[in-house]
């Protein structure tokens, strides 16, 4: 086995070796790039899950899941503590110190982070007593994405989730009073249902003023709370409003009824369009996008439907169709998360369903710009697949790989010796949507931090 290809399997495979391989659902037959599989032509559009997900690989070896959790802590499959600490602040860190010492099993992530919501939200209560409005704007913020944090774990809409979902929502909302800017919640009608977002404008906006936007999409454990960091944000502080949309099957659409459906998110980017042109405070030249992990996908989809998106730059990649890696190669926790955003509990069903993730069709029809940046080695989404998306994409187009990178760009000294992806992302936004032009290239940089360029079809 070569390195990419071990690598593929992910730090999960690598912690657990065979013994995860063995056992699952016979595995699906793989997904060629570009792909035309559309799930045997059924209509998905009416889902009514009972009950959790029921997953073989999962359920038969829960062990070996909690035992790479007790050996690698919470952050075994993903960054959710850095994420927390970067969207709250330097006080989230203390918290997140605590749930690494509390959560030694899978069981403890949702109980881990409910206590902290509490906890934070005691102290919200007690500063706004003192009249310290910092101390209580930040433990709301807080109090809130640990709230959404809780969530992740619990496959079904049930009372705990629906109470989780509610405190969230409440926490944040008073966020909302004492925060140093203009927060709203929105409402994108979609199929007779909503689509929830949160909109922000600038600190220290002014009144008849229109300002550039940016669509926050997350990747698929991520939320809207927490799309805007409390502190520093990278969009914000360069004046940018910023509307954090949840599309079909993320974080709170499953409450609401809706799941996951591709030519879904084509819908509700038309409308989401609508209501950002119409808003006096947004320029509609300048609307931008951006994305992480499944995120990458999904504002693929987005920009594909609406010529308005100008711009999409994304950092870690989900572009294999089918997902034949994510979900059946990495931590099995990605595919019951998925399919509880699918609305599906059935594993064969699901393995049909999700031939429908596939961009072919769409990444033809991007004519923004579009930039990508990912890792050399990403255990989610084999290099190959990312190539082959930004080669289908129609608009002009750069992708950035960085040596030894992973998922989240990690494990490599490329993002600090070269172009760091994310500074680099807000630098190549403001770029796009002041009309400077862009080069079709293919960026390689290097451990050393050299950057090797070249041209793109």
């Amino acid at each position: 086995m070569d390195r990419r290809a071990f690598l593929q399997t992910g730090p999960f495979a690598a912690a657990a070796g065979a013994v995860m391989a063995t056992g699952g659902s016979a595995p699906a037959a793989p997904q060629v790039a570009g792909s035309t599989q559309r799930g045997a032509g059924r209509d998905w559009s009416n889902r009514s899950p009972q009950g959790e997900p029921v997953i073989k690989r999962f359920d038969e070896q829960r062990w070996v899941l909690d035992n790479i959790i007790q050996a690698n802590g919470v952050d075994w499959d993903q960054g959710r503590t850095g994420a927390a600490i970067r969207a709250g602040g330097p006080s989230a860190a203390s918290d997140m110190a605590e749930l690494r010492q509390q959560v030694k099993r899978l069981v403890d992530i949702c109980p881990a982070f409910e206590a902290l919501a509490q906890k934070r939200e005691a102290m919200a209560k007690d500063a706004e007593k003192a009249d310290d409005q910092t101390v209580a704007r930040d433990s709301y913020f807080n109090a809130a994405n640990y709230w959404a944090s809780a969530m992740w774990t619990i496959d079904e809409v049930n009372p705990r989730l629906i109470m989780q979902n509610d405190k969230k929502r409440e926490n944040f909302s008073k966020y909302m009073a004492l925060a140093g800017h203009h927060i709203e919640w929105v409402d994108f009608p979609y199929r007779g249902k909503l689509l929830p977002g949160i909109f922000h404008l600038p600190p220290n906006y002014r009144s008849g003023t229109k300002v550039p936007v940016i669509v926050v999409v997350s990747g698929m454990d991520g939320f809207k709370e927490r799309s805007v960091a409390l502190y520093k944000d990278a969009w914000m502080d360069r004046g940018y409003a910023v509307l954090a949309f949840e599309g079909p099957g993320y974080w709170e659409p499953p409450l609401r009824g809706i799941y996951v459906d591709v030519p879904g998110w084509a819908e509700a980017a038309k409308t989401v369009a609508d209501w950002l042109v119409k808003r006096s405070e947004i320029d509609p030249d300048k609307i931008g996008m951006t994305g992480v992990s499944f995120g990458s996908f999904f504002t693929a989809i987005m920009m594909a439907a609406d010529a308005r998106y100008k711009a999409c730059a994304v950092v870690g990649t989900c572009y294999e169709p089918g997902g034949e890696t994510i979900f059946n190669h990495a931590s099995p926790t990605f595919k019951k998360r998925f399919m509880f955003m699918s609305g599906i509990t059935d594993e064969r069903e699901f393995d049909e369903f999700r031939k429908t993730i596939d961009w072919q069709g769409y990444a033809q029809k991007i004519k923004g710009a579009y930039m990508v940046a990912c890792g050399e080695y990403d255990q989610l989404c084999p290099l190959e697949h990312t190539e082959a998306f930004m080669n289908a994409v129609g608009g002009p187009k750069q992708l950035l790989v960085y040596e030894r990178g992973n998922h989240s760009i990690a494990l490599t000294t490329a993002t600090t010796k070269g172009p760091e992806p994310r500074v680099f992302q807000a630098e190549w936004m403001a770029a796009r949507l002041e009309g400077t032009p862009l080069k079709n290239e293919r960026w390689f940089i290097s451990s050393n931090g050299n950057v090797n360029k070249e041209p793109m079809a």
